[in-house]
């Protein structure tokens, strides 16, 4: 389902009491490329403040495994793959994501943004152009205060990939 600018910011604004919620709504709603670029952005913007949250409870040596498959990848591999835990697409890779706590998964995105910034992995296309919505999550993430902005990207990566223990 596509939204226009007006249902996002319509939705955005329609449950002021639960920002997080709605925030995280309007962001499964994005593009799976606009999803990307919003947890990248995210990171790279907030990123500073993230790394102790999310790293700090995290066993990213659980994830390490699955950041050196994707440092041994092809761009369009390494593409391939994020599209696909961000579409929740059934794959060995999305179901070794999956089995991560969601703190590892906060962990992971953080470890896989900074690999980005350094070109080692897929970079943000030069000119990428966000959807207007994608435009107001990131803005909602923005004005959310330190908290809701962890919860936020926790819940949006801790939905992505498959979980294999699930039926």
């Amino acid at each position: 389902m596509t939204f226009t600018s007006d249902s996002a910011s319509t939705r955005l604004s329609n449950q002021p009491g639960d920002a997080v919620s709605s925030t995280t709504a309007v962001f499964q709603s994005l593009s799976v490329d606009d999803q990307l670029a919003v947890l990248w952005y995210a990171y790279t913007e907030m990123g500073r403040s993230i790394t102790p949250a999310a790293t700090g409870a995290a066993r990213l040596q659980l994830a390490s495994g699955l950041l050196t498959q994707i440092k041994q990848m092809s761009h369009v591999e390494r593409l391939n793959v994020m599209r696909d835990l961000a579409a929740h697409k059934n794959t060995q890779f999305s179901r070794s994501y999956g089995i991560l706590s969601n703190n590892t998964k906060l962990a992971f995105w953080y470890e896989l943004s900074e690999l980005m910034v350094k070109h080692l992995v897929v970079p943000m296309p030069v000119g990428y152009e966000f959807s207007r919505d994608g435009v107001q999550v990131l803005a909602a993430i923005k004005a959310l205060d330190f908290g809701q902005q962890i919860s936020v990207l926790r819940q949006v990566v801790a939905d992505m990939g498959v979980d294999p223990l699930a039926e």
